[in-house]
């Protein structure tokens, strides 16, 4: 079964690779690939179906919290978005220089990832060059290093990226500690490929923000804006007071604005755009339904025990702490970085390992930047692939070698601060 399951694995996944050259939508063989994973495991599980059915549930849980994150953080987006409100930030960046919009928007989204989380400010951050940047075409290698700003931001902070939440949730890292321990780290595998850039970068953007600057701000963008954007940097504050789940305060964000915005436009006819309901008919519902088809592919492979059995294999093949995590980051790029951090944590006890131990800072650094090697690594560049159409084979060609370098190099840099410090 577990052979079977992966062959269907591997065959969904070249799909979704080879999804421009084959005219197949990647959702469709997303959803298929994982109904038809479960659907063997149900069918030849040793297990009674009660027990498979709790385990469906206990994953459909799970990723039920990031899909509905997913549609608030979005919602939440479109939402300021139809009412212009991003360009009162855009009317902050003056420049036309196509290296220094790429070292602007990095820096912005380094940060701004490190205090919401790497998919939240992808799908912001993606917003906003779309009204600076209106060719798409000019806009897609800011746009794929959006996915790797995000993943380094949220990979030193204990609530920017979902496996350093994982970590700091089961006390294998502290705040502190691991902010500082990855925060150079992190940077590095940000500069690395951003220096990259900047060599090859020449040039002007051409027209940039004509189809913005012809319109003027819609009835109450302001409001819409500072409280939607305030909103988005409260959900981990949120979540540190009441210990809820972050979907939770992404949910009572959309309530509140949903609120607003029904006060404000309700007694005006031409304002229904403005409205939530409205707003939700432009949601891009296909990336969500392959994020789902995505995580419940790799929940079926964690199910089988192929995940664990591969942690092992590191385990016993590898042996060094370094090589473990940064293969493991490599790995992460492929498959999905949680089960995989799940399973590590599961082969590595707090009693050998205990909190803050280098073990879980290598992982935590690894699983968190490793992923933007490829675009399908990491929930950034699960939502790029959807907001702004960027294939598998695309992203590879442009990024993958440039964010290898950095990876490596935010390592090794890891490694020597530990030997000084």
């Amino acid at each position: 079964m577990s052979s079977v399951i992966l062959a269907l694995f591997g065959i969904g996944y070249a799909a979704i690779i080879l999804e421009y050259v084959i005219k197949i939508n990647k959702t469709a063989a997303a959803l298929l690939t994982a109904v038809l994973c479960w659907t063997l495991y149900f069918l030849y599980s040793a297990s009674p179906i009660s027990a498979n059915l709790d385990l469906l549930s206990h994953h459909l849980a799970d990723n039920a919290q990031i899909i509905f994150f997913l549609l608030g953080a979005m919602t939440l987006v479109e939402l300021i978005d139809s009412h212009k409100g991003f360009k009162i930030v855009t009317d902050l960046i003056h420049t036309t220089s196509k290296r220094k919009m790429l070292w602007v928007v990095c820096t912005l989204t380094f940060f701004l990832s490190a205090i919401l989380d790497n998919l939240t400010t992808t799908i912001l951050m993606i917003s906003l060059l779309r009204k600076m940047i209106p060719q798409r075409s000019e806009r897609l290698l800011v746009s794929c290093m959006v996915v790797v700003a995000a993943n380094a931001g949220g990979a030193w902070t204990p609530i920017g990226d979902v496996t350093t939440t994982m970590l700091w949730i089961n006390s294998q890292i502290t705040s502190l500690k691991i902010m500082g321990a990855l925060f150079a780290p992190s940077v590095i595998s940000l500069l690395v490929p951003l220096l990259y850039f900047s060599f090859t970068q020449k040039g002007k953007f051409t027209s940039p923000k004509t189809q913005e600057n012809s319109h003027e701000l819609e009835p109450g963008a302001k409001i819409v804006f500072y409280l939607g954007v305030g909103a988005l940097v409260c959900v981990p504050i949120f979540k540190a007071l009441t210990g809820l789940p972050p979907f939770m305060g992404i949910l009572i964000a959309l309530g509140l604005l949903w609120l607003v915005t029904d006060l404000l436009h309700h007694k005006y006819a031409q304002r229904e755009h403005l409205r939530v309901p409205a707003v939700l008919t432009r949601v891009d519902t296909s990336s969500v339904l392959f994020f789902l088809g995505i995580l419940l592919c790799i929940n079926a492979l964690e199910a089988v025990g192929l995940l664990t059995h591969l942690a092992e294999w590191l385990n016993t093949t590898l042996k060094s702490q370094a090589l473990i995590a940064t293969a493991i980051g490599v790995l992460s790029s492929i498959v999905d970085n949680v089960p995989l951090v799940a399973a590590t944590m599961g082969m590595y006890p707090l009693a050998q390992f205990p909190t803050d131990s280098s073990l879980w800072h290598m992982i935590a650094y690894a699983a968190g930047t490793g992923g933007s090697l490829l675009v399908i690594g990491s929930s950034s560049g699960v939502a790029i692939m959807g907001l702004e159409k960027v294939d598998f084979l695309t992203y590879m060609r442009k990024i993958t070698l440039p964010v290898l370098a950095g990876y490596l190099a935010g390592m090794g840099v890891y490694l020597l601060q530990k030997a000084l410090i």
